[in-house]
């Protein structure tokens, strides 16, 4: 029988990272995933651009990348994008690691060493904690999912359809076509 050696958000935050290497805590296992390829990177890239433009001048909150953010007593999450309320992040130490509360929005570009049920238990961790909204963005194929606490079934969106990122209740008149943040 083997046993897992189990880490405390004490321990987690101790830890080194090495270059090209990326720790997230999952019940308190460590998770370790190796840098994610340039496609990844350039639509994380656009995305932030084009949503933190936005946030900043509508003075809406706060908008990071690849931050820790604390889901729960044992989980860490390190998400590609989030975006957090003004009035949620006023009084949050921004030295503080891992963030202490949970995103409104999630944002995750799915990679080529994502697994289909990793992805699905992350989007369950994330709505548990408090995200009012979580989309997947699968590059290659086009095609984003939209999965909020209300709705059992994602909604799929399609870049060759037309179809944008928005959230009108978070973020007022912004509409983005998937079609210009993807390579």
């Amino acid at each position: 029988m083997t046993t897992k050696t189990l880490l405390t958000i004490g321990q987690y935050r101790a830890l080194d990272e090495p270059a090209g290497v990326r720790y997230e805590l999952d019940q308190g296992e460590l998770l370790v995933t190796p840098s994610p390829a340039p496609r990844h990177n350039i639509i994380c890239g656009h995305l932030y651009s084009r949503l933190d433009a936005w946030v900043r001048q509508h003075d809406l909150g706060q908008v990071f990348y690849e931050v820790d953010v604390r889901l729960g007593e044992d989980t860490v999450r390190r998400p590609d994008l989030i975006f957090i309320r003004r009035e949620r992040i006023e009084d949050v130490d921004l030295d503080q690691v891992p963030l202490p509360i949970a995103p409104d929005l999630v944002i995750e570009v799915v990679s080529k060493h994502d697994q289909p049920d990793d992805l699905i238990l992350k989007v369950h961790q994330y709505l548990r904690a408090g995200v009012r909204s979580v989309w997947l963005m699968y590059g290659k194929t086009r095609e984003a999912y939209h999965y909020t606490p209300e709705a059992p079934q994602p909604a799929v969106l399609n870049a060759d359809h037309g179809d944008r990122l928005e959230e009108p209740a978070m973020l007022p008149g912004f509409s983005l076509p998937f079609s210009e943040i993807l390579p």
